[in-house]
């Protein structure tokens, strides 16, 4: 019997689409996987403006209610706030977060607060979000095909990258400029890993890092992916998660020590 059933929570402008290569490995193993489309995200009639971080939480609330057991999340991107709210309000219920190159913060930061940190106050927007277009009232994004297949699906094949940016959908910002408030007795003691992608051109490895030494305490796996390794190099990031996945309870962490895996890209990789 595998361990605890997995709920994937995709990114800004994405959708549970962008899973597909990637839960059928882990499915494959004989886990309950589940990936989800979090409203106004283009699977709904939710319109991107009226999306919010409760609206997320009230879905996944029901989500968890449906599945009955602790879950393990993993998030991709800016579902990582998504993954750290849902654990600071379900903290029995969350076994681990795993975060895809996301976004773990301090609690009450935005992701805007940490590129600031590491770049200084004027500096420009790094990675898509300088790539950004915009509704007239600044309340919802998308993002150009061209900057997507460049910066988040810089290392696919050429015909791989071009669909995953048709399937771009519009972001509100209710859903992406967020900030979660965290408690070291909620969220602090789920047990968390942090997957880094060396050459993600979206959230770059210095702003990685950084978030890693904000919120220390995650194990860190180091893969030489670009932003979005579930879609460029599925069976890598599988084989990098399996042992971590196959824990049946996972520990607490009772210091803030952070230990670096770095997985070499391999030949069996896709």
């Amino acid at each position: 019997m595998a361990s605890d059933p997995i709920l994937l929570i995709h990114g800004a402008w994405q959708g549970s689409w962008v899973w597909d290569a990637f839960a059928p490995l882990l499915e494959a193993e004989g886990f309950s996987v589940h990936a989800l489309d979090l409203p106004g995200n283009g699977n709904d009639d939710v319109d991107p403006r009226d999306v919010t971080l409760a609206l997320y939480l009230r879905y996944l609330d029901g989500v968890l209610e449906a599945i009955g057991r602790p879950v393990t999340l993993v998030a991709h991107s800016g579902g990582g706030l998504v993954a750290t709210a849902l654990a600071e309000r379900h903290a029995d219920q969350v076994a681990r977060i795993i975060y895809i190159a996301g976004m773990m913060l301090p609690s009450d930061w935005s992701f805007a607060d940490v590129q600031r940190e590491v770049d200084g106050e004027s500096a420009l927007p790094s990675g898509v979000t300088s790539e950004l277009s915009w509704s007239a009232d600044r309340q919802v994004s998308t993002v150009p095909r061209a900057a997507a297949t460049a910066i988040l699906f810089s290392d696919c094949a050429p015909d791989l990258a071009a669909a995953g940016a048709a399937r771009l959908t519009p972001q509100g910002e209710g859903g992406r400029a967020i900030r979660v408030t965290t408690t070291l007795g909620r969220f602090g003691r789920v047990p968390r890993i942090y997957v880094e992608a060396t050459e993600d051109r979206s959230v770059l490895l210095k702003v990685q890092r950084r978030m890693q030494q904000l919120v220390p305490g995650a194990t860190v796996i180091s893969l030489p992916t670009g932003h979005a390794p579930h879609v460029s190099a599925p069976h890598l990031l599988a084989e990098a998660l399996l042992p971590f996945l196959r824990e049946k309870d996972a520990d607490r962490p009772d210091d803030i020590a952070t230990t670096r895996k770095p997985i070499p890209l391999t030949d069996g990789a896709s």
